[in-house]
This record gives C-alpha cells, structure tokens and sequence, in this order.
C-alpha cells in the first residue's frame, strides 16, 4: 500500500488521521499565539497546507467532524 493510502488510515490509539491530527495540532499553535482566542478558518487552511495537501471543502469536513457537527452525505 502506498503511503498516501495510509494517511487516511485512523491511528489505532486515538482514531484520528494524519490529515485531522495536522488540523487539530495547527490550531492548538494558532490558538496559543492569539492567546486562546478563535482562529478564522482561512488563517488555519493556511497553516494546514503548510504541512499537508487538502482543499477548503476536505478542511471543512474535518473541523465538523471534530466538532460533532458531521452529517454524513
């Protein structure tokens, strides 16, 4: 299996992927630097794509599935 395949593969310890972990683990360094304040979706999009390549719509999907807002199509 190519390595690709295996990002979208969840992690046996917390069932997350390696797309969502890169979400969440840029939002929690956005969120220290604005000293715990919201950060806007397209200041995350970009840092995310600094580290991993997804689209705005793939980015969405994750942040409602984070946040159990997700209603599957």
């Amino acid at each position: 299996m190519p390595k690709d395949e295996y990002d979208n593969i969840p992690d046996a310890r917390d069932g997350l992927t390696k797309k969502e972990r890169v979400v969440l683990y840029c939002l929690n360094q956005i969120q220290q630097e604005r000293n715990g304040r919201n950060v806007p979706t397209p200041m995350l999009y970009g840092r995310v794509v600094e580290h991993v390549d997804m689209s705005v719509d793939e980015l969405q999907t994750i942040l409602r599935r984070l946040t159990g807002n997700y209603v599957p199509d």
